[in-house]
């Protein structure tokens, strides 16, 4: 009969340390399989839209992908009385350009250009009477604009909508696509304004409020309850909530309206007012001549 070999305490210990190990290995194979099936359903981040989050492979990716859409937002950089920041436009505009790409689908959005016209500095007029606005002449906003919409075509881009949030934008904003668009012609490639974002928004968003019920005075035209409620919906951190008061408190306030009425609900419903107008009048001139 064969002898046995008997294992040492050691051994023995060893022994039931790795069946250990192994039984419970085992055990959490289905639960680490359960949390990689619960990784793979969490809903994933959306792709960026802005092209300075993108490397260059990655926008000549999207570009082979489809992407041939992309808007140039113009802001400013003006005051906003005394309880806003004066680059309320640039805020409200990322927010805005972002909703607009995304429904679309097909588009990008390139930096927001901040440096648009203002008014004179020799002598300071309009907004350029308080410190902190900058302004750029007519003659070289548009150039701005014209050398951006042919850089991005260069790199591929087929389709350049301009959007502006601020009045002194829209004259120049047009300018930049009829000239680009006769530059153009029979290239495949298009300029779009999209005017309606501002003027016929703006008259929707005023005919909005009234029906709630505000006056003309309430709701004014200058950092008043329009900006003030789209900049409390977007960023209120960017609101001196301490500093609202009717007309900025003062006759050089730089405020026209009474923000002391604005509220994040309200900066919704008009920041959708704005959004929809945009997409209407984009899918409006695509379905005109293509996209």
């Amino acid at each position: 009969m064969p002898s046995r070999r008997l294992l040492s305490p050691a051994a023995l210990r060893r022994s039931a340390s790795w069946l250990a190990v192994c039984a419970t290995a085992i055990a959490l194979h289905p639960q680490r399989a359960d949390a990689q099936r619960a990784e793979a359903q969490r809903p994933q981040p959306a792709p960026p839209v802005f092209l300075e989050d993108l490397t260059w492979t990655e926008v000549r990716d999207r570009l082979a992908a489809g992407t041939r859409s992309i808007i140039v937002g113009t802001a400013g950089q003006e005051q906003k009385g005394p309880h806003m920041v004066d680059g309320e436009h640039k805020y409200v505009l990322t927010h805005t350009t972002e909703r607009i790409a995304r429904t679309l689908g097909d588009a990008l959005v390139a930096p927001i250009i901040t440096y648009v016209p203002e008014g004179s500095w020799d002598p300071p007029r309009g907004h350029m009477t308080k410190p902190g606005t900058i302004t750029l002449p007519d003659d070289r906003f548009l150039e701005l604009l014209l050398h951006t919409g042919r850089s991005l075509k260069a790199g591929g881009f087929t389709q350049i909508i301009y959007i502006g949030d601020s009045g002194g934008n829209q004259a120049g904003m047009q300018k930049a696509a009829e000239t680009l668009n006769a530059e153009w012609a029979g290239s495949g490639a298009r300029a779009l304004f999209i005017g309606d974002y501002y003027t016929k928004a703006g008259d929707a968003m005023r005919t909005f409020l009234q029906g709630k019920g505000f006056t003309t005075a309430d709701i004014g035209s200058h950092a008043g309850m329009l900006d003030t409620s789209e900049l409390l919906y977007v960023n209120p951190k960017l609101v001196r909530r301490e500093r609202l008061a009717p007309n900025g408190g003062s006759r050089d306030s730089g405020v026209s309206g009474d923000p002391t009425k604005a509220s994040a609900e309200i900066g919704a419903e008009l920041l959708k007012i704005k959004i929809d107008h945009a997409l209407t009048q984009i899918r409006a001139l695509r379905a005109e001549g293509g996209r």
